[in-house]
């Protein structure tokens, strides 16, 4: 089955009207697609009222890829708020447990840093994160190019599959040493795309604190030959796993909701059990 969706669902203006209203937002998003990638859990562990509210606003297919909080993945510094990483890892645990019970719960993503190269420690740290987040599914995404050398690509692969993780294949742009190769292997049941688009001037602009960086890193528009390579890449890919989820997360200019509903054309694909589709007056 392939899954497709978008990251978040708040800023897709697209898919909503002029009235609709903020906290119909989900409602309205999961009448198009059957995922989302959640990535509020990235900067603060939720409440667990919210994550219920968020299942309860979601039909009973819906599914969430959940980011890891940046803690998690050496983003920041949890010293400020947690006395130990352990603690962080048993909130967030903690946090996804209504969601698991409602069956919603795809599975977590552990995405590093662009600084979080290939070697003995960091390898060891991904797997203690993997376990930490026993029993819940891993998705693991690196954005160091050190783990996809030719010298280091097959340990790579082989690493996720003996600890039970999948594998996120990225298309984004090809900028040096903070990025990564699509490399189109499995390493679980489930395959997981993620599309950042493929701005490199944005990608690589040097100050990150700035807004302009965070509004320009994702801008771009996959075009018709784009999408058609994608889909020549998940046919491919169909033919190796059970699962395929597919996150289009190039919203910097407001383009991942059509680029992803021109793909599901493309592959005919038609979602049933979605929520019911609001009306519009035009």
């Amino acid at each position: 089955m392939i899954y497709a969706g978008l990251t978040g669902w708040g800023d897709h203006h697209d898919l909503y009207t002029d009235i609709t209203n903020k906290k119909d937002k989900l409602a309205t998003y999961s009448s198009n697609f059957p995922i989302v990638e959640l990535d509020a859990t990235y900067y603060a562990i939720q409440r667990t009222s919210t994550i219920e509210k968020w299942c309860s606003e979601t039909p009973e297919k819906f599914r969430f890829v959940v980011k890891a909080h940046q803690y998690m993945t050496g983003h920041s510094d949890y010293r400020d708020h947690y006395d130990s990483i352990k603690d962080v890892f048993a909130a967030y645990r903690d946090m996804l447990l209504p969601m698991e019970k409602a069956g919603k719960l795809a599975f977590v993503l552990l995405q590093f840093p662009p600084w979080f190269d290939c070697t003995h420690k960091n390898i060891r740290y991904v797997k203690y994160a993997i376990t930490q987040l026993v029993p819940y599914k891993v998705a693991v995404e690196f954005r160091n190019q050190t783990w996809f050398s030719e010298n280091y690509r097959e340990e790579t692969l082989d690493f996720l599959h003996a600890n039970g993780a999948i594998h996120s294949i990225c298309d984004e742009p090809q900028a040096g040493i903070g990025s990564i190769p699509f490399v189109a292997r499995v390493t679980d049941r489930i395959a997981f795309i993620r599309l950042h688009g493929r701005n490199t001037h944005g990608w690589t602009q040097k100050d990150r604190t700035s807004e302009e960086w965070r509004n320009v890193r994702y801008l771009y528009d996959y075009n018709r030959t784009e999408l058609e390579w994608l889909k020549r890449q998940v046919e491919i890919l169909a033919h190796k796993t059970k699962d395929i989820y597919i996150v289009f997360n190039n919203n910097s200019g407001g383009h991942a909701a059509g680029n992803a509903q021109d793909f599901l054309k493309m592959m005919n694909i038609r979602y049933e059990g979605l929520s019911p589709k609001q009306l519009r007056l035009f």
